[in-house]
């Protein structure tokens, strides 16, 4: 990943994870709750793109090209 990627990798989780902990402390309204939960979902897939992709380069540059996902998540 490049420099900026990686920033947007950690901005994207570190609001993740406040998302998270507000989810947490009960302290939101229900319909606060379901905003939270909808940017959470949000955020949750932007991050796994971005390791998705991520992934995806550091095969390409390895030159890994048998492998495939049910090996690894083995």
């Amino acid at each position: 990943m490049s420099e900026q990627n990686e920033q947007d990798f950690e901005s994207t989780l570190a609001e993740l994870e406040e998302v998270v902990q507000g989810l947490e402390n009960g302290e939101l309204s229900l319909s606060d709750q379901l905003k939270a939960f909808e940017r959470g979902m949000v955020l949750s897939e932007q991050c796994k793109k971005m390791l998705d992709e991520a992934r995806l380069k550091v095969i390409e540059l390895s030159g890994d090209n048998e492998g495939d996902a049910s090996d690894e998540e083995s």
